[in-house]
């Protein structure tokens, strides 16, 4: 039994990490992979790139 649970979760875990890589953003202004997601303070999300520092949401 514990193999399968193992298994159940190696197999969501896999498809967590599938679906974080199709989402993955990028710099509009370079490119680059290195994106953070802050919320602002009127509650909605922008991101920033750690690289180049530009911002946009």
């Amino acid at each position: 039994m514990p193999a399968s649970i193992l298994e159940e979760v190696d197999h969501l875990l896999g498809a967590v990490s599938t679906r974080r890589s199709s989402t993955r953003l990028g710099c509009p202004s370079r490119g680059s992979a290195h994106v953070a997601r802050v919320l602002g303070d009127n509650g909605g999300v922008s991101c920033v790139c750690t690289a180049c520092g530009h911002s946009w949401s």
